[in-house]
């Protein structure tokens, strides 16, 4: 085995792309996540793979085509011997969608005729069959999604959505040819690129069905879709001998500090998680986007609010629960749109705590978390102790030691922000916090 890298990723938020590097080193891989287009000369050290976090799913399509090309050629100069184009179950976080583009560019950069596009999870409930998108067992269209602010989810149809994407040929891979093997994959993929397919968006209902994906992607350049296509890349190296069996993952030790969570505008899934936490005691302050568009709420007001109530534990920060407020936030921020005010507002806010000797954070908050964890100047970072499926704890290694945990809309347990601070410091943080020794100042704990 060597240490090169076999895996280069890019992923499309931030919250996707540590879901991505979290599976990776679930399974056995080596793994340094990096925040944003890699920098001139940064180490990736002994890692197997590299998964970069793009800020790319909500952005005009050139741009996001940029990012993307040039993380690919900074891990292609680095020496990734295959690249995954990771991104959300539902292809897309606006209505035209960045992922068909980027596809596409990806295909004519790395001189590859056609991809796979898998983007089921079915751990999660995700699931594509007959080229449709489920939640659990209903179409996403039949799903309160259906009506998500700013990007519904009108058409199931993931073929169809693709298509309308990009100009590259889409077509699919049925769930009946997945189920008959790897052979039959790479059959149809020959028939596929002779009639001019370009991508495939491919059913996957189970696990055992992304694996034979995986299975089928041995060799290739490029692989598009969702976190889950990686467990079937990695056993690719491992039947190659050029990856070593899985071992215990590595337990992480918190940085001193205090904590805070930072929770955007996001999903009903995090309001109830929101919500828990109140009722669990946590202090709390919301932010009101109409404030906050106003300059009623600036980010040192709130922090003076914080630094008065964080002296027994976490602290919460978080949104607006209406999702109807934003048309008025528009109005009033001259089109601004509330989610980049209020993470604008959250990603000073970071820094101010930051400096006020904050050191773990969980930013809840799928379009915004790149943003503050840019503001808090962390660039790459390994993956710690699971929180839950997709989701851990991750501790800096380029920029200032901090602990971050960063959940996605997609993790729906109401109790997540509770039992992420269990994980990370023991069932009693608050404890943990006041047996300093009259420094005020948490000790290390292992998680």
């Amino acid at each position: 085995m060597t240490n090169s890298i076999l895996l280069g990723a890019i992923a499309d938020d931030l919250s996707g792309a540590t879901e991505l590097a979290l599976a990776l080193a679930r399974h056995g891989m080596k793994t340094v996540q990096v925040m944003g287009v890699p920098q001139e000369g940064i180490s990736f050290g002994d890692a197997e793979a590299v998964v970069v976090g793009l800020t790319s799913r909500a952005i005009p399509a050139d741009e996001a085509v940029a990012m993307a090309l040039a993380s690919v050629m900074a891990l292609r100069d680095a020496g990734a011997e295959q690249f995954l184009f990771s991104y959300g179950a539902t292809l897309g976080a606006t209505v035209a969608g960045n992922i068909g583009p980027v596809a596409e560019a990806l295909l004519d950069f790395l001189e590859v005729p056609i991809a796979l596009a898998c983007s089921a999870s079915p751990a999660a409930g995700l699931t594509v069959y007959q080229g449709h998108f489920f939640v659990g067992s209903s179409l996403v269209s039949d799903t309160p999604m259906h009506q998500h602010k700013p990007t519904p989810r009108a058409d199931s149809n993931l073929v169809r959505v693709l298509q309308s994407q990009t100009t590259a040929r889409v077509g699919l891979i049925p769930l009946d040819i997945v189920s008959a093997g790897y052979e039959a994959i790479r059959a149809l993929l020959f028939r596929a690129q002779q009639a001019g397919f370009r991508l495939m968006v491919a059913d996957a209902v189970r696990d055992a069905d992304l694996r034979v994906l995986g299975e089928a992607m041995a060799g290739t350049r490029l692989v598009t879709g969702g976190p889950g296509i990686a467990m079937g890349l990695l056993e690719n190296f491992r039947r190659r001998g050029r990856l070593g069996m899985a071992a215990e993952p590595e337990r992480m030790v918190a940085p001193k500090g205090r904590a805070i969570v930072l929770a955007g505008l996001g999903s009903a899934a995090l309001q109830d998680q929101v919500q828990a936490a109140i009722d669990a005691g946590m202090p709390a302050l919301q932010l009101l986007p109409s404030e906050v568009a106003s300059g009623t709420q600036a980010a040192a007001d709130v922090a003076n609010w914080v630094l008065r109530h964080a002296g027994k534990g976490p602290v919460l920060v978080y949104s607006s629960d209406d999702p109807d407020a934003v048309p008025a936030v528009h109005e009033k921020a001259g089109g601004e749109a509330a989610g980049t005010l209020i993470g604008q507002l959250l990603a000073n806010l970071a820094v101010i705590l930051r400096d006020n000797g904050f050191s773990r954070f969980i930013i809840a908050d799928g379009e915004a978390s790149s943003v503050i964890v840019a503001a808090l100047g962390v660039h790459a970072f390994r993956i710690g102790p699971e929180i839950a499926p997709g989701l851990a704890w991750t501790r800096s290694v380029v920029g200032p030691d901090l602990a971050l945990a960063l959940p996605s809309g997609d993790h729906v347990a109401p109790d997540l922000l509770l039992k992420a601070w269990d994980i990370l410091d023991g069932p009693d943080l608050s404890a943990a916090q006041n047996s300093t020794g009259g420094t005020g100042q948490p000790q290390e704990r292992t998680a």
